[in-house]
This record gives structure tokens, C-alpha cells and sequence, in this order.
């Protein structure tokens, strides 16, 4: 194992010096938050994909493959299709925004009445985002290092603390790439073929597992239709894919960089189902699903590769992780504490260090994520609480401002509360992995906005005509420069 895990230090060491220079590098709000707005389509692409590929991707896509064979894909698969979904329709004019937050859209879209109350949501899905990923640094340690899991989550959610409270989104932009590299080559180029070979084929695969291995539905019909409204739907709104939207250099390279992602999830979704089918063919009585890429890993593959692939797995979790601590702390500082401040701060006149102070955030909220982490034991309750919170609460107000003139502030605050509170409600009374909260939530939220809009005066028209000039791409940040832009 000593290859092994000389392989994993090198990387983990790598992620570290790659902070150190985003340090030197972020020297304004925009760069530390959204990496100038510099980001050419290549590596906008890369670190999309990276981001929206974490340990659920990697670790559960797997397990899901195992669990139902060829359709386990459809979880990353409607992932994948969220993110061109994006692309397609909204990330040019998201670009153009030029802001921070989902919140100071909505703001921008309503008359400055709607960040708060949506930054307290966000922030929510955001933290239990960044929680869920630190906690999967446990299962790769223990396969690595047979690490306790305290240890684990302090180790990797440590080193991903560090570099991001460093430099920022520069700093996770370059992690992201190296993470999107070692992946590729770690999953798709090394394990998929491995396992199909070790597993003696897709024909030996046939003979040894039932039919409905191969049946591209066999998941179920509600549980695809399941994911499509929580994940294709929650990669239109969540601060953590915007805020990667806001890193592109151009609209144009939002749109085609982001289809270049989206379409590598799909791809990476199919992978992952057949190493879980082949893991199935292999090994039929693991005691859990989601043990299967673990089991083939450490049981099928070489000296070396073992490491690569450990790496490429560590690399998931930890684009994830980074990507939803820098939105946690951006949503934090620029949506909630901002505005408190804005209040106690009244009449002062102090200069606010922005980098030092999202610097800070990062920190703290980097803490809080692993102390959670290591109190929390139910990942995918966690998970699921997140994204009810985040599609119940946040899409409609949102793909409302963007789809629809006649909604209102009014209209927006209300489907937000409404939303969220029978989310919240119906969880309690189905319970928390059931379906129902987030059906009958997105529709109360839905009816609450639309009625509420009609009901109530229209949004002022100088706002309406700033809103329009923002997505014409007429504004920008105070703190924005031009210095060169990165074209890769």
C-alpha cells in the first residue's frame, strides 16, 4: 500500500500549495468570490463538472448501480440534465447579472425585499450540502488508512478549510481542474474498463444478474421523476452552481462551457451505474450498496491504480465540499450578516476589508461544517432536507423573476414561506425521505406565488427597467477589474 499512499499525500499536498497560490492571487472581492469573472470555457467546464460530481456521484452513483443495475444512473443522469437545463435557458443572463448571490438576484428582480429571508434558506441547503460531503471523507480514509471517523472528517475537511480559506474561488477553480483531471482518468479511463473485464464482460454480466439489471426504467418511474424534480431542478437555482456561473469569462462561455459539463455528467452518470452492476456481478452479497466502490477498489485493482482511483474518489468529495463551504460562507456574509451589519453598522463610516472578511466566513463556517459533520450520522436525511428546503422554498420565486414580469416582491416572500414551511410540515407528517413535501410543497409554493403576484400592485417599473438593463449586461460589480483573462 506504500505506493498507495504515497500517491494520496502527493495529491493532498498538491490541493494545499494550489490554496497557497489563490492567496496570492485573490486580492479583491471578485477575485476571492468568483475568480474574476475570468474563467475561459475549458476550465469553466472542467470545474462545473467538478462541482456537481461529488461523493454522492461517485460513491452512491456506484451504489446504485449495484442496487439496480443500468438505471442506477438516473440519479447523476438528471444531475447531468439539470446542468444543461442551465446552460441552455438561463446561464447566459445569470452571467450577466454580474452579482453574487441568488439572493441579490432576487433582490435585483423585486425591489431589494426578498434577499434575506431567501439567503437564511439557501444558506440552509448550502451548510447541509458542505456537511454531507465532509462526511464522506470518512468512508474513503477508512478504506485508505483504516482512519477512525472523527479523524477522517477532521483530516479532509481540514485541508479543503484550508485551501479555500486561502484563496478562494481561485484557489478551488485550480483544485477543481486537477480534481476534474484525476477523475477522469481514475473513474472513466481506469476503473470503468477494470471492473467490466474483472467482471468478465457485459455478457457474463447478463448470465449472472436478473433482467431488470439492464432495464433502463427499472428503478422505478416515481423515483426517476423524484430525482428530475429535486436534482435537475435544484441545479437551476442552488447558489453552489451560480456561483460558478458567475466565474465565466463570457455569456457565451457559460452557455457552451456549461453544455460541455453537463453532457460529461451524463457520461459519467452510465459509468458509474456499470462499475456498480459490475461490483453486483462480482460481489452479490455486500452488506450494503453503498460499499461497493470501496470493495472494488481495494479487492480488483493493482498497486498504483488503487491509489490513482482512492484519489479520484477523494477528489469528488472534495470539489463538492469546497464548492458548497465558499457558497455557505458567500450566502453568510453577503446575504445575512451584511445586511444585519448594514443596521448595527448604520452611520459608522467604517471601511469593511471584503477578502478578509468572506476569508473569515470561510473559516467559520468551514469549523461548523466538520462539528456537524461529526455529530451527524444520517447523510442522506441531511441531503434530502437540503434539496426539499432549497426546490420547495426557492424555485419558483426564482424561475418566476426570470420567467415571469408580473410576479411580485409580495409574490416572492410568500411562495419562499409558504414553501418552506410545508416542506418542513409535510416531512414531519410523511417523513423525511418520503416524496410528498416536495411535490405538495412545490405546488402550494407555486399557487402561493402566482395568486399573491396577481393580487398585489405590479413591481415598480424603475426596477423592472434595472432588472432589464442588469440582464443586457449594463452592470457591474464596484469591486469588478479587467486585468487579463484566463483562457483555458
Amino acid at each position: 500500500m506504500a505506493v498507495d499512499y504515497a500517491v494520496i499525500v502527493v495529491y493532498l499536498a498538491g490541493m494545499l500549495a494550489m490554496g497557497w497560490w489563490g492567496m496570492r492571487r485573490a486580492k479583491s472581492k471578485s477575485e476571492f468570490l468568483v475568480a474574476g469573472r475570468r474563467l475561459g470555457p475549458w476550465m469553466y467546464s472542467g470545474t462545473m463538472a467538478a462541482i456537481v460530481l461529488g461523493g454522492a456521484s461517485t460513491i452512491g452513483g456506484v451504489g446504485l448501480g449495484y442496487q439496480y443495475g443500468l438505471s442506477g444512473a438516473w440519479m447523476v443522469f438528471t444531475i447531468g440534465l439539470g446542468l444543461l437545463a442551465l446552460s441552455i435557458f438561463f446561464s447566459a443572463r445569470i452571467a450577466r447579472l454580474k452579482v453574487y448571490t441568488v439572493s441579490e438576484m432576487l433582490d435585483l428582480r423585486y425591489g431589494g425585499r426578498a434577499g434575506l429571508i431567501s439567503g437564511v434558506v439557501m444558506w440552509a441547503y448550502t451548510l447541509m450540502l458542505a456537511v454531507t460531503s465532509t462526511i464522506a471523507y470518512a468512508t474513503i480514509f477508512d478504506v485508505l488508512f483504516d482512519m477512525n471517523r472523527t479523524v477522517a472528517i477532521i483530516l479532509g475537511g481540514a485541508i479543503v478549510v484550508a485551501y479555500s480559506t486561502l484563496g478562494g474561488m481561485w484557489s478551488i477553480t485550480l483544485t477543481d481542474m486537477v480534481q476534474f483531471v484525476v477523475k477522469t482518468i481514475g473513474v472513466l479511463l481506469l476503473l470503468l474498463p477494470i471492473a467490466v473485464i474483472k467482471a468478465g464482460g457485459f455478457s457474463e454480466m447478463k448470465a449472472k444478474l436478473p433482467t431488470e439489471y439492464f432495464d433502463p426504467l427499472g428503478i422505478g418511474g416515481e423515483t426517476i421523476f423524484t430525482y428530475v424534480l429535486i436534482y435537475t431542478f435544484g441545479m437551476l437555482i442552488g447558489q453552489d452552481i451560480w456561483q460558478r456561473v458567475f466565474t465565466a469569462r463570457t455569456d457565451r462561455t457559460a452557455r457552451w462551457g456549461g453544455t460541455v459539463a453537463g453532457t460529461y455528467c451524463l457520461v459519467y452518470a452510465l459509468a458509474g451505474a456499470v462499475i456498480g452492476t459490475a461490483a453486483k456481478a462480482m460481489y452479490p452479497k455486500l452488506p450494503s450498496a453503498d460499499s461497493a466502490f470501496a470493495t472494488i477498489v481495494k479487492d480488483e485493482l493493482p498497486v498504483g491504480v488503487r491509489g490513482l482511483v482512492l484519489a479520484a474518489a477523494l477528489a469528488a468529495v472534495m470539489s463538492t465540499s469546497s464548492g458548497a463551504l465558499i457558497a455557505c460562507a458567500t450566502v453568510a456574509n453577503n446575504d445575512i450578516w451584511s445586511k444585519l451589519r448594514g443596521v448595527v453598522s448604520r452611520g459608522r463610516g467604517d471601511e469593511h476589508d471584503e477578502v478578509k472578511g468572506n476569508r473569515v466566513f470561510i473559516l467559520i463556517m468551514g469549523v461548523a461544517v466538520i462539528v456537524i459533520a461529526i455529530a451527524l450520522n444520517n447523510v442522506v436525511e441531511a441531503l434530502t432536507v437540503a434539496y426539499n428546503l432549497l426546490v420547495g422554498g426557492l424555485l419558483v420565486p426564482i424561475l418566476g423573476g426570470l420567467l415571469w414580469r408580473r410576479g411580485t416582491a409580495a409574490g416572492a416572500l410568500a411562495a419562499v414561506a409558504v414553501g418552506g414551511v410545508a416542506v418542513i410540515g409535510l416531512m414531519a407528517t410523511y417523513g423525511i425521505l418520503a416524496n410528498e413535501p416536495v411535490y405538495y410543497g412545490l405546488l402550494a409554493s407555486l399557487a402561493v406565488y402566482v395568486i399573491v403576484s396577481l393580487a398585489t400592485k405590479p413591481t415598480d417599473a424603475a426596477v423592472l427597467i434595472a432588472w432589464r438593463e442588469r440582464l443586457a449586461g449594463k452592470g457591474a460589480d464596484s469591486d469588478e477589474t479587467a486585468p487579463e483573462s484566463v483562457t483555458v
